[in-house]
């Protein structure tokens, strides 16, 4: 039976829950453990679909079609584990779950409140899809004390007594804050959030706590004599230079050790961490840098873009460079006096990714003009790819008022609503007066690559599955005029009907793809699309 680790965050938000469970879940894997993660959320939306990015940062999606929170991709980034809709339940969809019941009357008439339905809800979700695993770990979204996590509060403290002694534990992630102005560390506020824990039920066997200055044996000793947890259980966690040194970090400081300790689980083998070492060298001591501008709509917030920028790192970790990423607002170059070169000019590569809406589209398409135009290796990511191919109609397929229905009627839809595709399930088919939540083309599809494609080269192979999340389609109908103009089909579902990647072959690198790459690199396995962007920035830097 797979044992429990439930995490908890207080004080404030952003500590970094996420990325602790991600590093805990590398550590005991790299001691042997088959481990998955799950994400509770608490907020009322079924999913984080419909939600704008700088409300909750990007919507990162599963192989079956799940749009969930952006910890997932950290998730799976650091343990290589596929992610799936099991993994991540929000309030929303609990309640929903519960009120379909209710109306069918499975619940036989009984009064349906909080405890026991709701709570057990949440249990069974925690509880389902965990055969052959030794190590669940569960986060809880959002602060202890917030009034809309208290029922998931309430269910890990009744899923630990349900499971029995010795099978789950609690670990609480929390804050000591550095006053400068008395030059002191502060423990009371970890002392107040552990207590509003207990008020709740939940005793935490280990605390982590975040802090911007070390943590001294006396303070270390005190938090452990207030918070009732021995002494070696109260893990620092200092700001780490980047993300990808974290497990090494809380290895060093004995989490998991603790953690097993907790479990008594003793004379386990220590985690084989080379390809961690290897991955954190590579980004300490680069052989050179490149400048890639990202030009979106939603660079006000980083999260909205977590998967792309990784994604991008990971590119440089496959070729031993840096990547300087440069934030481009896209609406910049919709202003009369914009100077697209200027701003563009000095970058050894081009992205603009995917994204929603009319906001900024006339910007991303003077971006893909000047890369064209320029020589400088572009990569397109769903949006991305169809603003590629509206600015090919318009400037080499001589189709002026090319453009996206998505944008308002055109009469020229290079781009249009997809109202019905091939999925593993079956026909799926959608229409323009439908919800919009989780009614996209969303999850992992088949493609099929030209044999001699730019593409085919880089995946080694002609056949590939990829990640999608959008409800418009380039034309297949333009493909024709397209081609004529160098823009080339090197990519289509295996029906044939819908287009997955376009690229340039007379281009030093142009490359646009309907799906997300992102969702599926990782540090230690970068996508092999980004491995190569970065590879024609590298060779694009030592022209300029």
């Amino acid at each position: 039976m797979a044992r429990y680790i439930f995490i908890t965050g207080g004080v404030v938000s952003s500590l970094g829950k996420g990325l602790m469970a991600a590093s805990l879940a590398a550590l005991l894997q790299a001691r042997g453990y088959r481990v998955r993660i799950r994400k509770f959320d608490p907020y009322l939306n079924v999913d984080p679909g419909t939600m704008s990015p700088y409300q909750h940062g990007e919507v990162y999606v599963t192989d079956d079609g799940a749009e969930t929170d952006l910890d997932l991709g950290h998730y799976e980034r650091f343990t290589g584990v596929s992610a799936r809709q099991s993994d991540n339940v929000t309030q929303g969809r609990i309640y929903q779950t519960i009120i379909t019941k209710e109306r069918r009357g499975d619940y036989l008439g009984a009064t349906v409140q909080v405890i026991p339905h709701v709570t057990d809800e949440i249990k069974a979700f925690a509880l389902a899809d965990t055969e052959g695993l030794d190590f669940v770990l569960c986060e809880i979204g959002g602060t202890v004390g917030d009034i809309e996590s208290l029922p998931f509060m309430e269910a890990i403290r009744q899923l630990h007594n349900d499971l029995g002694r010795g099978q789950s534990i609690f670990v609480h992630v929390t804050l000591v804050p550095y006053i400068a102005a008395a030059g002191e560390l502060k423990t009371k506020p970890t002392q107040h959030s552990v207590r509003e824990l207990t008020s709740l039920g939940i005793q935490p066997d280990i605390l982590l706590c975040r802090c911007e200055q070390p943590l001294p044996e006396s303070e270390r000793a005190k938090i452990a004599l207030f918070c009732n947890v021995r002494t070696e259980a109260v893990i620092p966690a200092l700001d780490a230079p980047n993300i990808y040194s974290v497990p090494a970090q809380y290895h060093a400081e004995g989490l998991d050790e603790e953690v097993l300790r907790a479990f008594g689980i003793e004379g386990a083998a220590e985690p084989e961490m080379s390809r961690w070492l290897d991955i954190m060298d590579r980004y300490a001591n680069p052989e050179g840098e490149v400048t890639i501008g990202v030009v979106g709509k939603y660079v006000g917030l980083q999260d909205a873009y977590k998967s792309l920028h990784e994604a991008l790192v990971h590119g440089g970790l496959a070729n031993r460079v840096k990547v300087n990423i440069r934030w481009i607002d896209a609406e910049l170059f919709e202003e009369p006096d914009s100077d697209i070169a200027a701003r563009l000019e000095p970058m050894h590569g081009i992205l603009v990714p995917g994204g929603f809406g009319v906001r900024g589209s006339e910007g991303k398409i003077a971006s893909v003009r000047f890369a064209r135009e320029r020589g400088v290796p572009f990569f397109g990511i769903c949006l991305g790819m169809q603003m590629a191919c509206i600015e090919g109609a318009r400037n080499t397929a001589g189709i002026a008022h090319a453009s996206t229905t998505e944008f308002g009627e055109t009469s020229e839809p290079v781009v249009g609503l997809i109202t019905e595709w091939m999925s593993a399930e079956g026909l799926q088919q959608r229409s323009a007066e439908g919800d919009l939540g989780g009614t996209m083309r969303l999850g992992a599809y088949d493609a099929k690559l030209t044999g001699n494609s730019v593409v085919a080269g880089i995946y080694g192979g002609t056949d590939i599955s990829e990640r999608h999340r959008h409800r418009y389609e380039v034309n297949a109908a333009y493909r024709e005029p397209l081609e004529k103009g160098g823009l080339i089909f090197s990519g289509m579902s295996p029906d044939g009907q819908l287009p997955e990647i376009v690229e340039r072959p007379d281009h030093p690198w142009f490359i646009g793809v309907q799906f997300h790459p992102e969702l599926k690199s990782k540090p230690f396995d970068p996508h092999p699309l980004f491995a190569g962007f970065i590879e024609a920035a590298v060779k694009q830097s030592r022209l300029v």
